[in-house]
């Protein structure tokens, strides 16, 4: 049988499977693994920084998985990991120390791919909550290799525009799979909750 796909979801499905098998390289574990110093770079970070761009686009993924309809139902997850994100890196500019910063980047890569799997469905606050409770240590991790710069806030405005970005194309990408090929985007998701485990048992280990 034959399956004709639109140009929206052959889109979809091309940045669904390019993001499920970034997921298998190597991702940005230590606080030294970058230096950001303007806007540029730290756009560029949550591209190429696989951890996160991870976790971003499973955000956007699950909040078009799940959502019961198109409007506030898609932005309640973006927005608060987007906000939280912000709230951590101020955080850790300050010097906050804060435990397990990376085991809980991993388990955030666990949990959000285990949620577009499930296509678990959440009150809207409860959905900000819990994605931006893991966005907190994405963005502490961020503020600890920032500290002291004189582009911080250069650097951070990238990071939150690329963050914003992510999230949109993860929605899209799952708004157009929502009906068909849902499969791909679990596929995804279940590819990121592996990518997490194994880096949350490297950090236990």
């Amino acid at each position: 049988m034959r399956i004709a796909l639109s140009h929206r979801h052959t889109a979809a499905l091309l940045f669904i499977a390019a993001s499920a098998i970034s997921t298998g390289a190597s991702a940005h574990t230590g606080a030294e693994s970058h230096i950001h110093n303007s806007f540029l770079s730290g756009f560029a970070h949550p591209l190429f920084g696989l951890d996160h761009l991870a976790a971003m686009v499973a955000v956007g993924l699950w909040s078009a998985l799940a959502a019961r309809s198109a409007g506030r139902d898609l932005l309640w997850g973006p927005l608060g990991f987007a906000a939280m994100l912000l709230a951590g890196a101020v955080l850790g500019l300050q010097g906050t120390a804060l435990p397990a910063v990376e085991s809980m980047i991993a388990a955030s890569l666990l949990v959000t791919g285990l949620l577009v799997v499930s296509r678990l469905r959440v009150p809207g606050l409860v959905a900000a909550l819990g994605v931006g409770v893991f966005a907190v240590f994405h963005g502490v991790a961020h503020g600890y290799e920032l500290a002291g710069s004189d582009n911080a806030w250069l650097t951070l405005a990238g990071m939150l525009t690329a963050t914003v970005l992510l999230h949109g194309a993860g929605m899209a990408a799952g708004w157009a799979l929502r009906s068909r090929q849902v499969w791909l985007a679990r596929a995804a998701g279940a590819s990121v909750a592996a990518f997490g485990g194994a880096l949350l048992l490297q950090q236990l280990a």
